[in-house]
């Protein structure tokens, strides 16, 4: 049997963006972050741009871009506003998700079957500009494959849900909702799509998802900008790299 494909990390620097804007000014700085998770064996970063820009910046968009040596993943709303941001910057890729102000984080994922023509539309302009494009949805088919039939090469799969269950101890949950994971996975596979997964992920979670041989890349930011507090950025996100790995490694028995 080959080995496992290597499953990549992207590192999500929003939350150094809160730090600073929580005071104000340009400490600490997400680009510097930036360089550091990269140095440490993140394949690519991710930022956020919202609508409110309560943590990433158009600034930092434009710094990214500029500064460093790994693909750049924005996450976006699918409005006029960001798509036009995206044409200026053209990262290697944007993830659109849902926005709502009043949420904290995003909360669940894209609801693509219900906006099936208005999301063919982003997705076609995105892709015109040699942007890959991929969906931040629920592990549900129907949302599966509206992500296939708008035509987005990629989706990323919510594990929030999964996380938080393992979190709280609920095993029968924790189950239950891994397996649906995977079943979304294997489906997106058949359907031609590429799978990447995020949301709430920690060291536990992310070894135990990097299993999945068909999940190609993780993108974590805030557990690992929780973590670099008391380690430091660089050991957090080394240590998130040798968790995948080793559930990489177990892949070729995972069921």
């Amino acid at each position: 049997m080959p080995a496992p494909a290597p499953i990549r990390l992207g590192v999500n620097i929003d939350h150094v963006a809160t730090v600073r804007n929580a005071r104000g000014g340009h400490h600490p700085d997400p680009v510097r972050a930036a360089r550091i998770a990269i140095a440490a064996g993140a394949d690519g970063i991710t930022a956020h741009l919202r609508e409110d820009r309560r943590h990433i910046v158009d600034d930092d968009i434009v710094r990214l871009k500029a500064s460093i040596q790994k693909p750049l993943n924005l996450e976006m709303a699918a409005t006029g506003e960001m798509v036009e941001i995206a044409r200026k910057v053209r990262p290697h890729a944007a993830c659109l998700v849902p926005e709502r102000r009043q949420e904290r984080t995003t909360e669940g994922g894209l609801d693509v079957a219900g906006q099936r023509e208005s999301l063919r539309g982003v997705v076609g302009e995105l892709s015109a500009m040699g942007i890959r494009v991929s969906m931040f949805i629920a592990a549900e088919p129907a949302q599966i494959e509206a992500a296939a039939a708008v035509g987005a090469p990629v989706i990323e799969i919510h594990t929030g849900t999964w996380s938080e269950a393992v979190a709280a101890g609920d095993a029968a949950a924790a189950a239950a909702e891994f397996a649906r994971i995977a079943r979304g996975a294997a489906l997106a596979t058949v359907n031609g799509l590429e799978v990447h997964a995020g949301h709430g992920l920690d060291f536990v979670t992310a070894e135990k998802i990097a299993q999945r041989a068909e999940i190609v890349e993780l993108n974590i930011g805030h557990f690992l900008v929780g973590e670099a507090i008391f380690d430091g950025l660089d050991a957090a996100v080394r240590k998130m790299r040798a968790a995948m790995d080793r559930g990489r490694a177990k892949s070729r028995t995972a069921s």
